[in-house]
């Protein structure tokens, strides 16, 4: 476990000329950081790429991607009810981003934050949080189709539901957030997100696993992970994982990876580093205390995913993955 700097939603890329860009909502605005590993964006100093001169107000958890050989900065912003995903674009991953934001008219138009950019079977897809109406009930994850970086097409498809006892510890609102897209060793799709309040140290890692064959706007096509696959809480992991000793409720991670590419770190015999924000042990769990640590993951085979009294089979066997501080 390694202590990067100060701060919350951590994500990164690694680009082609071995470096690591990450993004940090800051000061009213977006700010890169470019750095040689990630336990050195402490030490790198941020640079605005954009400012909010629309008063959009609230900017958070941007995110970086790319697809096409272009980078793209997600990320929220909006007072209250108003949060929507907004994107920003350049030829590169540190510079250069468009002046002005573009507002993604995702489909129902709804409270939206935490947008992710991936590139599947040969396809564009999205993957957010957010409401399924007007009110904060619970935030949920949906996905759609995308014609285009900024062109969200045809319906959006709820995927993950906070239903679970150990995604429900604290709340209300119930959180299923941060999602983040990624391929496994044989080639299935997985969604890993952020589960129950991040106000609270019962906030974790979950995983969403894509059945083989399977269609991703189908939610009885993902299978859930029995437990938090990353957590501080015993009460609330899966079986055989165990919890963090270091820090308390890991959540909104980035897997750091190269080009934003999702099937960039599938060997199973390596351990890739990830980031995520939490609160270190014996210091106060609130939101101004979290920070951003550098850890590692590994995929692990022959994990088995169930649920009851759903459509379809009730267990799926497949890949997970095993995140070390």
């Amino acid at each position: 476990m390694t202590s990067v700097m100060h701060g919350a939603d951590p994500s990164a890329l690694l680009h082609t000329d071995n470096f690591y860009y990450s993004v940090q909502a800051r000061n009213g605005g977006v700010s890169t950081r470019k750095a040689a590993s990630l336990d050195d964006f402490g030490s790198a100093t941020p640079q605005e790429v954009w400012k909010d001169t629309s008063a959009l107000h609230n900017i958070w958890a941007p995110e970086i991607g790319g697809d096409d050989g272009e980078f793209f900065i997600y990320f929220s912003a909006g007072a209250n009810d108003a949060h929507r995903m907004y994107v920003i674009s350049s030829d590169v991953p540190g510079t250069n981003y468009t002046a002005d934001e573009f507002e993604l008219k995702l489909p129902d138009d709804k409270w939206a934050i935490d947008g992710a950019l991936f590139r599947y079977n040969d396809e564009l897809w999205f993957v957010w949080s957010g409401w399924a109406g007007d009110e904060n009930v619970e935030q949920n994850l949906y996905i759609c189709r995308m014609n285009g970086p900024g062109e969200p097409t045809g319906p959006r498809h709820i995927i993950s539901q906070p239903r679970e006892p150990w995604e429900r510890v604290v709340g209300n609102p119930w959180i299923n957030e941060g999602p983040e897209p990624i391929i496994d060793p044989d080639g299935q799709l997985h969604i890993v997100y952020s589960a129950d309040g991040s106000w609270s140290d019962s906030y974790c890692l979950g995983d969403l696993r894509l059945k083989k064959g399977g269609d991703p706007t189908n939610v009885w096509d993902w299978y859930k992970s029995n437990g938090c696959v990353m957590g501080s809480h015993e009460n609330q992991m899966m079986e055989g994982w165990g919890t963090t000793k270091e820090v308390n409720g890991p959540g909104h991670h980035t897997f750091a990876l190269p080009a934003g590419r999702i099937d960039a770190s599938v060997d199973p015999d390596v351990d890739y580093p990830f980031m995520y924000h939490a609160v270190p042990k014996g210091t106060e769990y609130k939101w101004e205390n979290r920070e951003w640590f550098s850890g590692s993951f590994r995929w692990v085979d022959g994990v088995e995913y169930s649920r009851k009294n759903v459509p379809g089979p009730e267990k799926n066997v497949g890949w997970s993955l095993k995140f070390s501080e």
